[in-house]
């Protein structure tokens, strides 16, 4: 009876009961086992310090996840071993509802209606229609991807932009060092759904938002580290960028002191844009290990070069 070892941040013991449904099979634990006992598998998100490196016999390691950056940092999984992203629609279909409510929001003037209404005035605004505005997709694989399609799907100029050269239906795509800047140019909506590496740390700078629309929205649901806060507030403040909604942070929880929480145009989530819903993704991640015993091929798998 091979064993799998649950270490999720919160809720270790529905995970493992829900594992224990997908494979009755396997010995599912949430500590790790004794002295000489080996660890096949490991589903972790965020590893505490020394778990992986204190485990012998593994086999593969499942994210909890879609960004596996966390998980990279400990810098404990053995060169070699397969590590694979999870990719479940629940995670898909989570971003694809948080952008379009945020941008929706912000496109339909529901933020400015707001704080209107907490002064008591009536006072109508502008309105565009979707197709009057573009936006702009940082990020084309499987969160990108469709949130791209579904802004399009709106009525947006869509635009998207990927590492490497991608098509998707009814969006504009740019990729590589060269097409970024052309694909920041006049945006009104910057999304970032980038995957946290070398490349991508402090990508969202001075020079990035200068390129956008005046008054245009930047909406994060990548990670804090694409992020240079005190570019991001100058561009605020000086009025350059409009809004921005933010869900991910340099360190989270966000702390008390953080101008972002007094800003009056930046409006926060506390990193829920797209939560792993555990039923979703333990079915994913459980054909993923029969997959693996079947000796098929499993995925998505980690490019460690890459970082994602």
């Amino acid at each position: 009876m091979k064993t799998l070892l649950v270490a999720a941040s919160e809720d270790s013991a529905l995970w493992a009961d829900l594992f224990r449904a997908e494979l009755p099979a396997h010995d599912i634990r949430v500590s790790p086992p004794s002295a000489g006992g080996t660890t096949p598998y490991l589903a972790v998100g965020n590893p505490p310090p020394g778990l992986i490196a204190s485990l012998s016999g593994l086999e593969l390691i499942l994210s909890l996840n879609a960004g596996v950056d966390r998980l990279l940092a400990c810098g404990e999984a053995p060169v070699g071993l397969a590590i694979v992203r999870l990719a479940d629609d629940g995670l898909t279909l989570g971003m694809t509802e948080w952008v379009l409510a945020r941008v929706l929001a912000w496109h339909r003037q529901l933020f400015a209606y707001a704080d209107h209404q907490t002064k008591g005035a009536w006072s109508p605004r502008p309105e565009v229609l979707a197709r009057e505005r573009t936006a702009l997709v940082l990020g084309a694989g499987a969160l990108g991807g469709p949130v791209a399609r579904a802004l399009a799907a709106v009525g947006f100029r869509t635009r998207a932009w990927s590492r490497t050269p991608r098509d998707l239906d009814g969006v504009t795509m740019f990729a590589g060092a060269e097409g970024l800047a052309a694909a920041l140019a006049g945006a009104d909506i910057l999304v970032n759904l980038l995957p946290l590496t070398r490349e991508t740390e402090g990508l969202i700078d001075q020079s990035a938002l200068s390129r956008l629309a005046p008054g245009a929205l930047f909406v994060n649901g990548g990670r804090g580290g694409h992020v240079v806060d005190e570019d991001l507030l100058a561009a605020l403040d000086s009025g350059r960028l409009g809004e921005a909604a933010l869900d991910v942070f340099r360190q989270e929880p966000l702390p008390a002191d953080h101008p972002y929480w007094r800003h009056p145009r930046v409006r926060l989530s506390p990193h829920v844009a797209a939560p792993t819903h555990a039923r979703t993704a333990v079915a994913v991640m459980a054909e993923t290990v029969r997959r693996f015993e079947r000796g098929e091929p499993v995925g998505p798998l980690v490019d460690r070069a890459r970082g994602y």
